[in-house]
């Protein structure tokens, strides 16, 4: 399934980010990862459009795209996630987010718990365990990523994620476009993920799916039993086999929990 974005206009046309949007149902935003969405509509978003009209934006300053020079830190985020939601036309709608995606879902749940029904968190980021830290993103060769975002090397999902560039310019991009989504990752996480979201998710009311791969060695399981302890109405979907990219690692294991939450 293919599906090209469309450039949507925020805040007077400070912002113009594209948003990827297919499907058909009630309005599930959903809020990429680190990666972005350079691989376009990967197979756990056509799962999930099968039942819901699933919307992703790209976030500011990932694969390119303009308008992080606008946005200072955590909170400037949240109020530009509530203007692209007005400029959606969503009032109230399901929520998902992806590791750092996860951080700006339940960033946005808390300040506005109003806005969101239901919210499914996938190895979000935000809490920091000194005992058991978050993997250091910004220090990782290439050719280390995949060992810490996947729980099994031998799955066959990773050949097609991971597809050697065909020529120098190609290269060049790929290259280009990893350099600039951690440099905007690294705006929010950096140099550790804690940005005082344990201050704050106290308000987060909205019934919670919590998203993990038990392999998880970017993000260890040990952050499901610490966000479900922080979040009331919470539950732990513990995905065996999976990794950090668990959406895309055991796809049809991850679209039966969140189906099964959403209704």
């Amino acid at each position: 399934m293919s599906v090209a974005p469309t450039t949507v206009s925020v805040r007077g046309g400070m912002f113009n980010p594209p948003v990827y949007r297919a499907g058909r149902g009630e309005p599930l935003l959903y809020l990429h990862a680190a990666g972005g969405m350079g691989r376009g509509w990967t197979p756990e978003l056509a799962a999930l459009a099968e039942s819901y009209d699933v919307i992703v934006p790209v976030h500011p300053g990932w694969d390119d795209t303009a308008g992080l020079d606008k946005i200072d830190d955590i909170h400037d985020m949240v109020v530009y996630l509530q203007d692209l939601a007005d400029a959606l036309g969503l009032k109230s709608f399901n929520l998902a987010g992806h590791s750092i995606g996860g951080l700006f879902a339940a960033e946005l749940a808390a300040a506005r718990p109003d806005m969101v029904k239901k919210l499914v968190l996938t190895c979000p980021v935000g809490f920091w365990i000194p005992e058991t830290p978050v993997t250091d993103l910004f220090i990782l060769l290439p050719n280390e990523l995949p060992g810490v975002i996947f729980g099994d090397l031998t799955n066959p999902v990773i050949p097609t994620l991971f597809q050697p560039p065909k020529d120098e310019d190609e290269m060049a991009q790929m290259m280009y476009l990893q350099l600039t989504n951690f440099s905007a990752a690294g705006k929010f996480i950096w140099p550790i993920p804690d940005k005082g979201l344990k201050k704050r998710i106290h308000r987060l009311s909205a019934p919670t799916l919590i998203v993990w791969g038990d392999q998880d060695r970017l993000t260890p399981p040990a952050y499901a039993d610490l966000f479900h302890s922080k979040i009331r109405n919470s539950q732990v979907a513990m995905i065996k086999g999976a990794g950090h990219m668990v959406p895309l690692e055991n796809t049809p294991a991850f679209a039966a929990e969140v189906k099964a939450f959403l209704g």
